[in-house]
């Protein structure tokens, strides 16, 4: 999964958000997998795509924050 700037996860619609939050947690499994069978290539994936997760839950708890 290629590295998403800041600045382009901000400027994504709610929408897109969410597909790439559903995407990322997809993948985070399949790593999780591999790295439980041992087939893992790069270790670093898993901590990239968890940085994603957090990154994505944050800017939209802060939308959240900023509509009420």
């Amino acid at each position: 999964m290629n590295a998403i700037k800041l600045v382009e996860l901000k400027a994504m619609t709610d929408e897109q958000l969410g597909v790439l939050l559903k995407d990322a947690k997809d993948s985070l499994f399949r790593l999780r997998l591999q790295a439980r069978m041992e087939r893992l290539d790069s270790p670093s994936e898993l901590k990239k795509n968890k940085k994603l997760i957090a990154q994505i839950l944050t800017i939209r708890s802060l939308r959240k924050q900023s509509n009420q």
